[in-house]
């Protein structure tokens, strides 16, 4: 199911929004603190976002820019000035596609399906995944943690990339032996814990003790909150 982020602070058209995306079968969220936009993009993981221009704190154009930094998850500018500044501003800003207000709930949906197609058929999306106020940069291997910064082994990332993608669940450690090595029956299951032990050592420099926790004889974890 496609998750969508709506930056939107005009309640009514947040509401309708909402309700028609859901009816098709989106799982749809929206930004309550209009100072926390960027916070809320890593905690929800959006595969898009319906953003509107005129924002409280700062614009659409602010936030966009930010999501870029970190995401190439697509962006559909929603806003009443549909004048062609506002539509090249939008676009030049990263933006991908521009609605204008009043809009028709049918063109909405007909634009988030084919942003959503044209994205993903192609395999673009998000590259960077959050927990517990940890982001994991999916560009360079790195775990950004408090305004610090650590540099991932090429193992370290693959494990946290496997246990962030599953975060709230418990991953067996014959599946992290999968996605480290592409087999599980002959590397000496010694192995993964020796890397485990070295990531949470590691882990530790940037204050992150408790990320990875032992579920015994089952796996390990990261924790959804």
């Amino acid at each position: 199911m496609y998750r969508i982020l709506l930056v939107e602070d005009d309640a009514v058209i947040t509401d309708v929004l909402e309700r028609q995306l859901s009816k098709w079968g989106y799982e749809v969220s929206h930004v309550a603190d209009f100072q926390r936009v960027l916070e809320t993009f890593i905690e929800k993981q959006p595969h898009l976002v319906l953003l509107d221009i005129s924002l409280p704190f700062y614009n659409g154009y602010h936030w966009c820019t930010q999501i870029r930094k970190i995401s190439k998850t697509p962006v559909l500018f929603i806003s009443s000035a549909s004048d062609n500044m506002s539509l090249v501003m939008a676009l030049s800003m990263g933006g991908d596609d521009f609605l204008a207000k009043p809009f028709d709930l049918n063109v909405a949906i007909a634009k988030v399906e084919a942003l959503l197609r044209r994205t993903y058929d192609f395999g673009s999306g998000v590259s960077a995944l959050a927990c517990r106020g940890a982001v994991l940069d999916l560009k360079d291997a790195s775990i950004h943690y408090e305004g610090k910064k650590l540099d991932l082994t090429k193992n370290e990332f693959r494990i946290l990339q496997v246990l962030f993608e599953r975060r709230g669940h418990t991953v067996p450690r014959e599946d992290l032996m999968q996605a480290l090595w592409d087999s599980d029956s002959f590397i000496d299951d010694n192995t993964l814990t020796v890397n485990i032990t070295r990531l949470r050592g590691h882990l530790a420099q940037i204050g992150l003790t408790d990320l990875v926790r032992t579920q015994k004889g089952l796996g390990y974890l990261v924790e959804d909150a």
